[in-house]
Formats: structure tokens, sequence, C-alpha cells
């Protein structure tokens, strides 16, 4: 049976002047999914996000987000949640007092944000925290408030921009169990990151090289593909650029 489609991208180019950015990428993600976009510095991932996530417009080729074409930027942003490496949280504003200025721009009603925050924070075992300034956080907590403001108001995908930067190995699984339970109610998970063993979590993963897609499958499945013991052998082997001194 054929799944539902979450992201369709087919033959995505974009330019910037001689540079080609992302060469004629095409992958799908289904609903309910997480998946992986992978690749080294300067592979081509984030430019292809920010196409997604409806920051920047493709060169050519055609980009559907949640059954919205790319041509329809505002719209796309409206279905979607992303978390930035930078947390994206107002550091001079208390929790609560971030979870109601983001309700409010993604159009949620006062009793919704009431309602949700109460739910969310005692989920999180955050209602000690209510009423602290972001900045007074540890950076643990920070990372997990910055997910649940992400998908707060229940967008149908989240984008994951390398989420778990330079927080310990305890605060990444946890971290991964809060994604874990966000697919479970069937939203997407997009996510990037540089740590190889978080591949292992995702359903697929992607890998890019040199702004071009060179490997896309479930993790397992990659692994015996190409006769590698992890996703960091793996991805040393084949997205490795070519063009380098070292």
């Amino acid at each position: 049976m054929d799944r539902e489609m979450a992201i369709e991208v087919r033959d995505l180019v974009k330019r910037f002047g001689s540079f080609t950015a992302n060469d004629r990428l095409t992958f799908d993600v289904y609903k309910g999914e997480i998946f992986g976009f992978l690749g080294a510095n300067g592979a081509g991932k984030t430019t292809a996000m920010r196409i997604l996530c409806g920051l920047s417009r493709p060169t050519s080729g055609r980009v559907t987000v949640a059954g919205i074409d790319s041509g329809n930027p505002e719209a796309i942003k409206r279905r979607i949640g992303y978390m930035s490496q930078r947390f994206s949280l107002y550091e001079d504003l208390t929790v609560n007092e971030n979870l109601e200025l983001y309700g409010g721009i993604y159009g949620m009603t006062m009793k919704e944000i009431r309602q949700r925050r109460e739910e969310l924070l005692q989920r999180l075992s955050f209602t000690g925290y209510c009423e602290t300034l972001i900045q007074a956080l540890p950076l643990g907590l920070r990372q997990k408030l910055a997910f649940a403001v992400a998908v707060f108001h229940e967008p149908e995908i989240v984008f994951l921009d390398e989420p778990t930067s330079g927080v310990d190995p305890v605060t990444r699984r946890q971290f991964w169990e809060m994604i874990y339970e966000t697919a479970s109610r069937g939203m997407t998970v997009f996510v990037t990151t540089h740590y190889m063993d978080e591949a292992e979590y995702c359903d697929r993963i992607t890998i890019m090289s040199e702004g071009r897609i060179v490997a896309l499958d479930s993790p397992s499945a990659l692994r015996e593909q190409h006769g590698t013991a992890s996703v960091e052998e793996l991805f040393v082997k084949i997205a490795r650029p070519k063009n380098t001194n070292s």
C-alpha cells in the first residue's frame, strides 16, 4: 500500500550565481516518518532545508511540503514547525512568555495556548520553571523547550536543524525520546545532525555530498548495501568530498 507523502522533491536545483548548492535532488518523506538529512558542512543540506521551510525558492524543480507547492511559502510556514541550532527562544523572556508569544505567532487563541501550555509543562516536568527567564535555564532544558515550542501548534511537519548540538549524551537521548513521542502522534520529523549515532534513530536517512544525494534508505539497509558496521563508517566511505587535500 502506498504511503502518504509529507514532502515531495523532484529535480530540485538551487544556484547562487555559478555555484550549484543543490544539484537535482529527488526524494520523498512519508507522513509520520523520522527522516534524517546528513552531510558534511557545505554539502547543501541547509540550503535544501531553507527551501523546504519556505525561506528560499528553488532555481528549478518541484517541491511540495504538506501538500503545498514551494511557490506558496507563506502557506507552507503555517503548516510546519522549525527549530534551529540557536534554539529560536527569546532569552530575556520567561518560559511562559515564550510559549504565549509563539502561540500567538502560530495563530492560536489564548484559550488554546493556556490549555496546551499546562499539558506541555507537565509532560516536560517544567512546571517549576514557568516564570524562569530562558537565559537562566541549563542548556539541556533550553533545548527541550525549544523543541516543545516548535511543535506547540501541532504542525504537520517539524524541521530540526542540528537540534542536539552541544549537549551531553544523556540529554541527547532524552531529546530523541521526545522526537519518538512526537512521531508516534503522526507528526513528520525532518532532522539534520552531525552525530552519526543519531542517524541510527531515524526511519530513513539521506546522505548529501557536494550538493547531491549519494545515499537514501534506512540506516540498516545502507550499512548492508555498503558493507559497513555503522552509519559513521558509511558516512566516511561515501560522503567525503572528492576535491580535498586532507
